[in-house]
């Protein structure tokens, strides 16, 4: 079972990745918007939208989503350790 600093990085790691999760939707939506002149497709598996699009829009969102749960989770490790003065113990590298 997890000891007490691990559940309070666990909830201090899933916050920021839920709002690293927030702020990358609303950008790679602008950047969309940007980019194709359109809204993105809110409904990807319908046959009304295009395959290409549909396919891109997955790709983009998926890949810009979980680098942003990436980036933000690092940072709460990196905030976690400074704070703590050691990483939670499932991040730990055994050298």
């Amino acid at each position: 079972m997890a000891d007490k600093g691990d559940i309070g990085y666990r909830v201090m790691a899933g916050a920021a990745a839920f709002a690293g999760g927030f702020v990358a939707k609303k950008a790679i939506t602008l950047v969309w918007k940007k980019t194709t002149g359109k809204e993105p497709p809110t409904n990807p598996e319908s046959p009304d939208v295009a395959l290409s699009e549909a396919i891109g829009w997955a790709v983009v969102m998926g890949v810009g989503m979980e680098i942003a749960r990436l980036l933000a989770t690092r940072a709460a490790a990196h905030q976690w350790a400074k704070g703590t003065g050691e990483l939670p113990s499932h991040l730990k590298v055994d050298a």
